[in-house]
């Protein structure tokens, strides 16, 4: 069995308190900025928001054992709920934004969910998916206007009183269940504990630090557990500012990274080999971009360097699975083997075996 480097130690508190320990240092620095718009929210704002949502929600008879799903793009709002549920002490179960009202009903009666976060332009599907799972209307809550009586999150921020204190039992606790992708029948939950999500950041980051200075671009949907660990818990506990996109489309990706002077890019294959290939990336200014880093499917070595080269950057890939939180294996920034998924990270141990045996391979 292949020997890494030891596992970080891994403090005892909730993932929230993790990810938000440095906000009140940060105070009004950006913490997630909507690309489209340029609307922000600061570190202090993103603090203070998910005590107010966490105390609103302890109001309603949400709390510890309780599931709460998010059905929405990303915006900056994502990373408020997500963590203001959890404040509440409930779990986060979070939905795929092209979900059908059926595949969402499943999800919702599948985890168990009470209550439901979405937007205005998703307000039809949700209603038809909270009605299969039996759902009262009144548990569907919008981000900005809906077009009904439903509550608003605006509502549920303006209200008064303090988060509950909870007593999370964080190696049990669920802090989120993501769903896998399906591929034997429906998608599946994942039980994912406060202790895992934040052990996974703090393994990723020996390998590829996070520095207060960075701005990442939050084009992968935080739906998924990549783009939820990597880029917003991650970046969020170590103080980079977040540039979120409801929707990857290349001209406004390209521009974002520009205007906003994006240090991290984190793709997958599709989007690396736009990068790769589209006459739009001659024209952009990439210069700020330090690291390019592709996951969720296999990048080849001929795609990884020409990325590189066209980017002006290292191009890595890592491996990983939602049921593991989600990071294994990547390849450090200075990784000259183009392909490679690179070593196990610190804290993990891994096994080579003959799929047709089972028996350890040699190595």
């Amino acid at each position: 069995m292949p020997e890494t480097a030891p596992a970080p130690e891994i403090p005892e508190v909730d993932l929230t308190t993790f990810t938000l320990e440095r906000a009140a240092e940060l105070g009004d620095k950006p913490a997630l900025i909507d690309g489209p718009s340029g609307r922000t929210i600061t570190y202090e704002q993103l603090d203070g928001g998910t005590r107010a949502l966490a105390a609103s929600l302890a109001s309603r008879g949400i709390g510890r054992g309780d599931v709460v799903a998010i059905y929405m793009p990303n915006l900056p709002e994502y990373a408020l709920i997500f963590h203001g549920v959890i404040r509440a002490g409930a779990t986060s179960t979070t939905a795929n934004p092209l979900y059908t009202a059926h595949e969402l009903g499943h999800q919702l009666t599948d985890s168990g969910a009470r209550m439901l976060f979405t937007v205005g332009p998703f307000l039809e599907n949700a209603r038809a998916a909270a009605a299969e799972a039996g759902l009262d209307p009144e548990s569907i809550i919008v981000v900005g206007e809906g077009d009904g009586d439903e509550t608003t999150l605006a509502e549920l921020l303006d209200g008064s009183g303090d988060p509950p204190q909870v007593g999370y039992a964080i190696e049990s606790d669920l802090a989120v269940i993501p769903y896998s992708s399906g591929t034997t029948g429906l998608p599946k939950g994942v039980m994912l504990s406060h202790r895992n999500l934040i052990a996974n950041v703090l393994q990723f980051a020996e390998v590829i630090p996070v520095e207060e200075d960075d701005v990442l671009i939050g084009v992968l949907p935080f739906f998924h557990i990549y783009g939820q660990t990597v880029i917003m818990n991650a970046g969020l506990h170590y103080g980079a500012t977040i540039v979120t996109m409801p929707r990857f489309d290349l001209g406004g990706f390209l521009g974002l990274i520009a205007e906003h002077r994006v240090t991290m890019t984190y793709v997958v294959p599709p989007i690396a080999l736009a990068l790769a290939k589209h006459p739009a990336v001659d024209e952009a200014d990439l210069s700020s971009v330090r690291m390019v880093m592709s996951g969720a499917a296999p990048l080849s070595e001929d795609l990884s360097r020409a990325v590189a080269e066209r980017v002006g950057a290292p191009t890595i890939q890592g491996y990983g699975m939602t049921e593991l939180s989600p990071v294994t294996h990547v390849a450090p920034i200075d990784s000259r083997k183009g392909g490679s998924i690179g070593p196990a990270i610190p804290g993990t141990e891994c096994r080579i075996v003959d799929p047709e045996t089972g028996e350890d391979a040699e190595v």
